[in-house]
């Protein structure tokens, strides 16, 4: 008996994208669909990392298979395949970066840094290839979070290698000054400084670059977001109105330069008491959540207030590497995808696509 394409086609119709919403015929993200009597063999592309969910994706592609009178053998390859994306007009993308996400916050002490570094660490883990640029000139804290001593070498005494830990590409003002030195720069200088760790470091074919910038919007946030090429800008927040307030300026400033918020974070959104499991909300109720709505932009979620969160950022584990399977490590992968999900959606970049036209004046 042989299996009709288009039954084929229907069944496999109903397996929706769990992360999406969407099929993978629609999205045409099914490719390569071949069937040779019993044997049905074919490729699902996906645009975003999700190595933990492939087992279950592929678990129901092949049972929908099977459902379809005739098939016997089903044989399904997944791929993922991260693009580059579009970023501020006017701004070039970096050579071997595909899509730099900004994590920022209006203000400080919101657990900006610690909610970047495990975002990075919660793509690596889903199976992207991805480096951490520390953009806080004046506070640089990713050296001590990633577990990382040491300077950049210089192979070629013009551009630096990167650091790496946890199978992450890390570049900081920390590896390149004294641990108590501090940074006394105007503007213009720290800026400046800037520019040279993000476009003098030898990135090696990352899928993201996940920039943790400096708290608040003045000069350095300002020109960073003008003249770094950025996907889109994850916006950290606590759920306390003060923060709240500070958070809407951040988002007002990349609005006004162009570049898409992909989401909020709501970090420190509830005390869970370890003796007696009373839930606090310390910092008060869905103030993030509510801002989002507000606003219009995704919700990513809510990060609770947590000792062993700080605890193992301090030592140089974070959350993410210390306890991969922990209940906390899921809600940074939930985000991390989610963020990843909002980049793959945005427009692609094709610039590398087209030739470079040179004019030259004739002698």
């Amino acid at each position: 008996m042989s299996v009709n394409q288009q039954a084929l086609l229907q069944a496999l119709q109903a397996v929706v994208d769990p992360n999406t919403g969407k099929d993978f015929v629609t999205t045409r993200a099914l490719k390569n669909l071949q069937i040779a009597g019993g044997d049905v063999a074919f490729e699902v592309e996906l645009g975003y990392p999700a190595k933990s969910q492939l087992a279950d994706l592929r678990r129901a592609l092949v049972t929908a298979a099977r459902s379809v009178p005739g098939v016997d053998n089903v044989s399904v390859q997944i791929n993922t395949r991260i693009l580059a994306h579009a970023v501020q007009r006017g701004v070039q993308l970096l050579p071997q970066v595909k899509n730099i996400i900004a994590v920022a916050s209006g203000k400080g002490g919101v657990g900006k840094s610690t909610t970047a570094v495990n975002l990075a660490l919660a793509l690596a883990a889903e199976g992207a290839r991805v480096g951490v640029l520390d953009a806080d000139i004046y506070g640089p804290s990713q050296p001590m979070m990633m577990g990382i001593e040491g300077r950049p070498e210089s192979l070629d005494g013009k551009t630096m290698e990167p650091l790496e830990n946890y199978g992450l590409q890390v570049m900081s003002i920390g590896f390149l000054v004294d641990k108590d030195e501090a940074m006394i720069w105007r503007g213009p200088m720290a800026t400046q400084a800037l520019e040279q760790l993000l476009r003098q470091t030898n990135w090696k074919d990352l899928d993201y670059l996940v920039v943790d910038m400096p708290p608040g919007t003045g000069d350095i946030q300002l020109t960073l977001s003008q003249r770094v090429p950025i996907t889109g800008a994850v916006i950290v927040t606590t759920p306390q109105d003060i923060a709240l307030l500070d958070a809407r300026k951040g988002i007002t400033m990349f609005q006004k330069v162009g570049v898409p918020i992909l989401g909020i974070v709501e970090n420190m959104a509830v005390h869970v008491c370890p003796h007696c499991g009373h839930a606090e909300h310390i910092f008060g109720a869905d103030g993030g959540k509510r801002m989002a709505a507000e606003l219009e932009v995704a919700y990513l979620g809510a990060l609770p207030l947590n000792r062993s969160i700080r605890e193992q950022a301090d030592a140089g584990r974070p959350t993410v590497v210390a306890d991969p399977d922990g209940e906390i490590a899921a809600l940074y992968k939930a985000v991390a995808r989610q963020v990843a999900i909002a980049v793959a959606a945005k427009a692609k970049d094709y610039s590398s696509k087209f030739p470079t036209i040179r004019v030259s004046q004739g002698t």
